[in-house]
């Protein structure tokens, strides 16, 4: 009798020892802890952004401002994320393309833009609305600035390129780098937010 009531408790203390738990809700809870890079560029690129472009320095001013006094304008209209040299800028400019290739448009400013290969960090960073403190991990972080340029490359570039031609007027709102103890204000590149193509005819009016 005693060995039966042993076995019985010892068949309680199992039990209840174990934690059930539904398939469902494990999976469930696997899938809330997912981050949502599609959703939080999307964010980004509809609500906090467009506020920011208003921002952006004339590139021209920035280059007088980077010859005369670098200091200052890294300080004031630069952001980076770490204490390196990179540096990003958000910046406007307007200019006559002077060649269409097939990565980018030269404008007669002396400044290409992007038109291919979008990638890398520079609008989310130039941007100075994303915190890195944000995020739990490095691979989320980076994610962001995929689905940030894959935007870029999808709904900004196609129809810019499929009317831009040599001679249009462009305005463009974008990122560029530099590096701060290397500076180079020779070839910028830059990043595009914004890309409109000025008529000409009206644009006085």
């Amino acid at each position: 009798m005693k060995a039966i009531v042993a076995i019985v408790i010892v068949g309680i203390v199992a039990y209840n020892s174990v934690y059930f738990r539904k398939l469902d809700e494990h999976k469930a809870s696997g899938v809330a802890k997912e981050f949502d890079a599609i959703g939080y560029a999307k964010t980004f690129w509809e609500k906090k952004l467009p506020q920011r472009l208003d921002s952006a320095i004339e590139l021209g001013v920035l280059k007088e401002m980077l010859s005369t006094d670098p200091g200052n304008a890294f300080a004031q209209h630069s952001h980076a994320l770490g204490i390196g040299n990179l540096r990003y800028f958000l910046v406007k400019e307007t200019g006559v393309v002077t060649n269409v290739g097939s990565d980018d448009i030269r404008l007669d400013k002396g400044v290409k833009v992007a038109t291919e290969f979008i990638f890398g960090n520079s609008v989310r960073d130039a941007s100075g609305l994303v915190n890195v403190n944000e995020f739990t991990n490095t691979m989320d972080f980076n994610n962001v600035s995929a689905e940030i340029n894959k935007i870029i490359r999808e709904q900004v570039l196609p129809p810019f390129k499929a009317s831009v031609k040599k001679e249009s007027k462009v305005k463009v709102i974008g990122a560029i780098e530099l590096n701060k103890e290397h500076l180079d204000l020779s070839d910028i590149e830059i990043i595009p937010v914004q890309l409109e193509l000025v008529d000409t005819e009206n644009a006085g009016n």
